[in-house]
């Protein structure tokens, strides 16, 4: 009897830790989330607010609050320039990178042949040298194929480095795919062609998405490859017109907080939409 009110008492204990962990838990989430959005709030409020207001008092509310620093960025050619420059990039970098990507990894995951193993390997092994490692060398090359000041010069390295960690999410998603589908479309008289744009290309969406999220992302958010590249202001992406213009406009804080809130407020946008699709197809990743 005593063992089993012993054996009984356990879970009882055990719940209320589990009770009283989870205040402490979620104290400590709102506070690094909090931690995380402060310094965006406060850029995104400061473009509200005058000079004057910045300097008298640096955190304070805008009183009264002030729109012309976001209308002066907006009516401007600067900026509208720039954001065709960054989508330019990130679209091609991402149809690139998805295309290639997705071909490779439906070769490494359907298909058995000598050298395999070696050949993912060596994609995943591309994970180990990051850009900034190979940034000289990349300028070298660059420069030899005459693509400095152009946007093809960023496209394409970007394409490049994103590959490795593209095919190590799409493989296991392709894994997935039962062989008994692929013979039971051969035996209905797919083509492998066919089979790829009817069968894999649903089945692997997840992943996909996933995958033109994290570098379109990835892509709007480069620094420092388009600062080797790019010495032009008319070909400038958004993270290098946000040093311009800062430097630029040095003395006016306001607008330079104003148009760093608007280069940065696409990516969130973006990221908050699809944070569904990443975080399903990275955990389908996963299991895979």
């Amino acid at each position: 009897m005593a063992a089993t009110a012993v054996a009984a008492r356990r879970p009882i204990r055990a719940s209320r830790k589990m009770a009283w962990g989870s205040p402490a838990v979620y104290f400590v989430a709102v506070m690094l989330i909090l931690a995380m959005l402060a310094p965006v709030a406060y850029i995104i409020i400061g473009g509200f607010r005058t000079n004057a207001q910045i300097t008298v008092d640096p955190a304070g509310w805008p009183a009264p609050w002030q729109a012309d620093n976001y209308l002066e960025v907006l009516t401007g050619d600067i900026f509208w320039r720039q954001v065709l420059n960054s989508t330019i990039v990130a679209l091609c970098t991402t149809a690139g990178v998805v295309t290639l990507g997705l071909m490779t990894s439906f070769i490494l995951a359907r298909y058995r042949f000598r050298g395999q193993g070696a050949m993912y390997s060596l994609f995943a092994a591309g994970l180990m040298f990051p850009l900034t490692v190979a940034i000289t060398p990349l300028y070298i090359l660059v420069r030899s194929l005459g693509l400095m000041n152009t946007l093809p010069g960023v496209i394409l390295p970007q394409i490049g480095f994103a590959i490795p960690i593209t095919i190590i999410i799409l493989v296991p998603f392709l894994r997935a795919i039962p062989d008994e589908i692929q013979e039971a479309a051969s035996i209905d008289g797919c083509s492998r062609l066919g089979f790829f744009w009817r069968m894999v290309l649903p089945l692997a969406k997840p992943g996909v998405v996933t995958v033109a999220i994290l570098t379109f992302i990835t892509s709007w958010n480069s620094y420092l490859l388009p600062l080797f590249i790019l010495n032009k202001e008319g070909a400038f992406t958004l993270p290098l017109g946000v040093q311009s213009f800062a430097s630029q406009y040095s003395v006016d804080t306001a607008k330079v907080l104003a148009f760093t809130s608007l280069s940065m407020l696409p990516a969130l946008l973006f990221f908050s939409l699809f944070q569904r699709q990443i975080v399903g197809g990275l955990t389908g990743a996963v299991k895979g």
